[in-house]
């Protein structure tokens, strides 16, 4: 490791900063494996689970169990064609540097605006959240702790990316610790029978109640969007590439714990959760966690289940502001955004990026509160499909890098995706299924109709911005 490589590196434990050309772009390398780890855990449960499984499971019953496994097997096959990605290129701003390369500059253009665009929103509707559950505790207006939480949550990631590190490995220690215990506490109650539960409790409530599939497998399938929901940030593992300490060791371990993250705390949990409260008991809008501690005679379950989910809001905002200013920075470095969101603090922190992107949060909060009806709901809607956009992009960008290593024209990923292209093959397909899926649902199909919107939005900038600057249009391999 040469002077050049290096700004600090005493004992390992300092942050290592690598300049521009050698995998970082000018970052500092102070994400650890522990916080990676937790990173990558803390991606795949988020609101969707705590708040979100109530109405799957009052619309499909056990078989959302089902759902959940399925889809996260596909979600297991985007994170190692993902893994492979980065494994032969570990870069930040990810997704959008490999859909330049593999598939064209507009590609990395619409990718990283679009991916940028998903995190903003997230981040004003989870911020938003955030200061709601509050309310659960304090008579405070919500715009005070929306103000609050934006503001500490912005100065953390200017600080240093280390920070960032330790808020999110905090804040997925919550929620892992919150479904490990609730698995628990379900095993008792059906092995020992313990609770006001104890006496009806049996794993039999998976198929008596009505069946495995009690309202069709038609109902089963139109809950794949929103298991599909669930599961975006998943990939923002894929943007801590470049600041990684050890990127080719830490990612590896990261992505191959998806299945078994999965495994345990989506299906393993629906399985406790519904085996203790028969699937009849829940309703939509209602968390399956406080219906099962209040099942269970735990009076201070809808606390604790509120004190989680302010978590996963809070670690959800915090990940739109990392993500964010890399991002707009990645889009810079392209000659695809504003030559003044490269510029980073000392500490190797995107600060403009995060500043211009944190105050869009704020001014969304603002118009939230002002303003809480169909136009803003149409907009947070967008969210949804475009976190798949990046979905489709790794795919695609997976399958034809793949290619282009077998015919030796790129070197071989040391960690290549199992059954590729095919699992590749099938994940898009899959997603295609549920884009399809969401335009038949009434309730689900506003997401679709901002996407032609931002397409023709996204198409106009580029041809203005490649007529201004033809270094838009170009890829340069960093």
């Amino acid at each position: 490791m040469t002077s050049a490589q290096v700004d600090q590196h005493r004992d390992g434990n300092e942050a290592v900063r690598v300049e521009d050309g050698e995998g970082g772009e000018g970052y500092q390398r102070g994400l650890g494996a522990r916080q990676i780890q937790m990173i990558a855990i803390g991606g795949a449960i988020g609101t969707g689970l705590f708040l979100g499984a109530g109405k799957g499971i009052s619309k499909a019953g056990p078989s959302l169990i089902l759902a959940y496994a399925i889809a996260g097997l596909v979600i297991f096959f985007i994170m190692r064609a993902l893994g492979e990605l980065l494994m032969y290129r570990p870069v930040s701003g990810s997704f959008s540097e490999y859909a330049r390369e593999f598939i064209g500059p507009f590609a990395g253009f619409v990718t990283g605006w679009t991916y940028w665009l998903f995190w903003v929103v997230t981040g004003i509707t989870e911020v938003t959240a955030a200061a709601a559950y509050m309310t659960y505790w304090f008579d405070i207006p919500q715009w005070v702790s929306a103000l609050i939480f934006t503001f500490v949550l912005y100065g953390a990631n200017l600080i240093s990316v280390k920070l960032f590190g330790e808020l999110e490995f905090w804040f997925s220690m919550v929620k892992v610790t919150a479904i490990i215990g609730m698995i628990l506490i379900c095993a008792g109650i059906l092995t020992i029978g313990f609770s006001d539960a104890g006496d009806t409790a049996s794993v039999t409530h998976l198929w008596s109640d009505g069946g495995f599939f009690p309202h069709g497998v038609g109902n089963t399938l139109m809950t794949l969007q929103m298991v599909m929901f669930a599961f975006l940030a998943v990939e923002l593992v894929g943007v801590t590439a470049g600041e990684s300490k050890d990127p080719k060791t830490v990612l590896p371990k990261a992505i191959n714990t998806v299945p078994w993250r999965i495994a345990v705390f989506y299906v393993g949990a629906l399985i406790m959760i519904l085996s203790v409260v028969p699937w009849t008991n829940f309703h939509p809008g209602v968390s399956p966690f406080v219906a099962a501690f209040q099942k269970m005679g735990l009076a201070a379950g809808a606390g604790i289940v509120n004190f989680v989910v302010l978590t996963a809001a809070l670690s959800s905002c915090n990940s739109g502001m990392y993500s964010t200013g890399r991002m707009l920075r990645d889009l810079a470095l392209n000659s695809q955004g504003p030559k003044f969101f490269t510029k980073l603090t000392r500490s190797g922190t995107p600060l403009v990026g995060t500043t211009v992107s944190a105050a869009l949060m704020l001014v969304g909060v603002w118009i939230n509160y002002q303003w809480p009806g169909k136009a803003f709901d149409y907009v947070v809607s967008f969210a949804t499909i475009s976190g798949m956009w990046a979905w489709i992009v790794i795919l695609v960008c997976q399958i034809r890098y793949r290619a282009k290593a077998d015919r030796g024209e790129l070197p071989q990923s040391g960690f290549r995706a199992p059954g590729a292209p095919y699992t590749s093959l099938f994940a898009l397909a899959f997603i295609l299924m549920v884009i399809v899926l969401m335009g038949i649902d009434k309730d689900a199909r506003v997401s679709l109709y901002c996407a032609p919107l931002w397409a023709v939005i996204l198409g106009v900038a580029y041809w203005v911005l490649k007529r201004r600057d033809p270094e838009a249009a170009a890829f340069r391999k960093r």
